[in-house]
């Protein structure tokens, strides 16, 4: 079986491009798409086969991916509605957890660490498609700026829970006190790395006028502040959020100069569209070689877990804020619940886990069949649901847009 290479390589984006040109004719989110295309090049003679393992996903394509979405998020917008999409991030990860979790142990018999373990890794949702068929369809901006920050949070917050059962996993002593501060190390100390790497890196950028040096310094604050946080035992995924915060709205205005500010945001919507391309052909390939009739009712009871920890998440959190400015529409609720996908995320903390859990292998395999799931059935019903649900807003109506 080859291995990677340019052509390799070449191919694939060949691939997706005419598939994302295809999706955008069909109106069809267009991560559906390379998934098939990557199943169908796994099946060709001579297949194109890349190494999707918890390393690739984890220091190459999460942290453009991160940066790129937080840069495009407005900081007035965010910090509106922080206390709602962090009650949906965090409390709402480990509530969404807990129904996939018990519901695993009772149902089919996993060990309790095996399926926390399934619970927290699953809880990370990936909207990439979900946010194109928005873009699309014309939804209000709030409700796109809502399930696109939820993600970046409940990865994070994933990516921590993640962590702290491996420890345990291990046999680390783990006393509350000893919990409490590796939270505070790592979520706090992320962000703070965040917020000093992009920080001193902006700096740089302010005294030059070279769009190809700005991108570049970007660039490093985008891997430099995830590398470097996850050295340390922090959280790269919120080290790379609040980089890309920053740059996107401090930097933007003060730091990166006016006629460049143009080429940075095209170098990172093209990065995002290429590491999306390359991470869903590969989910595709990898999706072909998975035994699925062999875990048939652990997938369809992980599937039925996942929605049921979703709505038990999305819907309680939603109706604390029922009464308030952050109030979400009914409406609004169910597509927060139905888009929320799983993808790299999920499948990069599967292809992490510790070799002494006893599920291990059906663990991953049960994983690629809910990103399947989300990607296919919640993915490609989207469109109709927004349409179903009459949250379009007309094309001249700039301020629903922004709302």
């Amino acid at each position: 079986m080859p291995g990677f290479s340019i052509f390799s390589l070449g191919l694939i984006l060949l691939v997706a491009s005419l598939v994302a040109m295809v999706s955008r004719r069909l109106k069809l989110p267009y991560s559906a798409g390379l998934v098939v295309a990557g199943i169908v090049l796994a099946w060709l003679p001579h297949a194109v086969q890349l190494p999707l393992s918890r390393d690739l996903i984890f220091n190459v394509f999460l942290p453009p991916l991160i940066f790129e979405a937080a840069l495009r998020l407005e900081w007035r917008a965010f910090r509106r509605d922080l206390p709602l999409t962090a009650a949906l991030g965090f409390p709402g990860v480990v509530l969404a957890a807990a129904v996939v979790a018990c519901g695993m142990h009772v149902a089919l018999g996993w060990s309790w660490t095996g399926a926390m373990l399934f619970g927290v890794l699953i809880a990370a949702t990936d909207p990439v498609s979900v946010i194109a068929s928005f873009r699309e369809l014309l939804v209000a901006r709030r409700l796109s700026m809502l399930v696109e920050t939820e993600s970046l949070l409940n990865d994070g917050a994933a990516a921590v829970g993640f962590a702290l059962l491996v420890a345990i996993a291990a046999g680390q002593s783990v006393t509350p006190w000893g919990i409490a501060g590796s939270l505070v190390w790592t979520v706090a100390g992320g962000v703070m790395t965040g917020l000093v790497v992009s920080g001193a890196l902006l700096a740089l950028a302010g005294r030059t006028e070279d769009h190809l040096v700005e991108i570049t310094l970007t660039t490093i604050a985008a891997y430099g502040s995830f590398l470097l946080a996850q050295w340390l035992g922090m959280s790269g995924v919120l080290a790379s959020l609040s980089a890309g915060l920053l740059v996107g709205n401090f930097g933007m205005m003060r730091a990166i100069s006016p006629h460049s500010r143009e080429y940075v945001l095209a170098f990172w919507d093209y990065a995002a569209f290429l590491v999306n391309s390359i991470v869903f052909i590969l989910i595709g390939g990898h999706e072909a070689h998975q035994h699925l009739g062999a875990v048939a009712q652990a997938a369809a009871a992980a599937i039925v877990l996942v929605l049921a920890g979703r709505a038990l998440a999305v819907y309680p959190i939603c109706a604390l804020f029922a009464r308030g400015r952050l109030r979400v529409g009914a409406a609004q609720q169910h597509v927060l619940v139905w888009g929320g996908l799983r993808g790299a995320m999920a499948l990069a903390l599967a292809l992490a886990l510790p070799a002494n859990i006893p599920e291990d292998g059906e663990i991953v395999t049960v994983a690629f069949a809910v990103v399947a799931f989300s990607i296919f059935a919640q993915g490609l019903s989207m469109p109709w649901l927004i349409r179903r649900l009459n949250l379009t807003v007309p094309r001249n109506d700039e301020a629903a847009l922004g709302d």
